[in-house]
C-alpha cells in the first residue's frame, strides 16, 4: 500500500469510496435522515474538494494494486468574530472524511491515513485537530477513541 496527495487519476475510486461510506451511514441511520441523493456520486467530492482547497487542506489516498483503497481529507477551520466571544480559538484542524473500502478494513489503511492527516495539521501549526462521528457509527467511535480522541460536544435530537 502506498498513500499519495489526491491524484485526479483516482477520481472514480474516490467518489464509490464516498458513495460506500454515505451508503453504509444511510444503513446505520436509526433516524432514517440520511439519504444517498441522486447527484451525490457525481457532485460530493468535488464538492469535498473545493472546501479542502480554500481551507488549507489536504486530501491523501490510499493505493492498492493500482486502486484507491482508502481516503482522509482534513482542513484548517476558520473562525467567525463572534467565536473569539466566548472561545480561544487555537488553530484547529478538522478532519471532513476518512474511508476505507469494506474490503480493507483494520488492516492499518485507515491509522496511516490518519497518522498522515495528523502530522500534515501539526505542521501547518494546528494544535488540536476534531472530527465529527455520526454518533451511530460505533466502530468509527471505537476507532477514534483508541487514536486518543475524545467528545467534547454532543449534538442532540428529537423527533416531535
Amino acid at each position: 500500500m502506498e498513500i499519495i496527495e489526491y491524484n485526479e487519476k483516482y477520481k472514480e475510486d474516490c467518489k464509490d469510496l464516498l458513495v460506500e461510506l454515505e451508503e453504509y451511514i444511510v444503513s446505520i441511520d436509526e433516524d432514517h435522515l440520511d439519504q444517498v441523493g441522486k447527484d451525490y456520486r457525481e457532485l460530493m467530492l468535488d464538492i469535498d474538494l473545493k472546501e479542502v482547497e480554500e481551507n488549507e487542506g489536504k486530501c491523501y489516498i490510499a493505493i492498492e494494486n493500482d486502486k484507491a483503497i482508502g481516503l482522509i481529507m482534513g482542513l484548517v477551520v476558520k473562525y467567525e468574530e463572534e467565536d473569539y466571544l466566548d472561545y480561544k480559538c487555537p488553530r484547529k484542524g478538522r478532519i471532513t472524511e476518512l474511508i476505507v473500502t469494506k474490503n480493507t478494513r483494520s488492516k492499518g489503511v485507515g491509522k496511516n491515513l490518519l497518522i498522515i492527516m495528523e502530522e500534515y495539521l501539526k505542521n501547518i501549526g494546528c494544535e488540536y485537530i476534531n472530527i465529527e462521528v455520526f454518533a451511530y457509527n460505533k466502530h468509527a467511535i471505537d476507532f477514534y477513541t483508541k487514536g486518543n480522541y475524545h467528545s467534547r460536544c454532543i449534538d442532540m435530537i428529537k423527533k416531535v
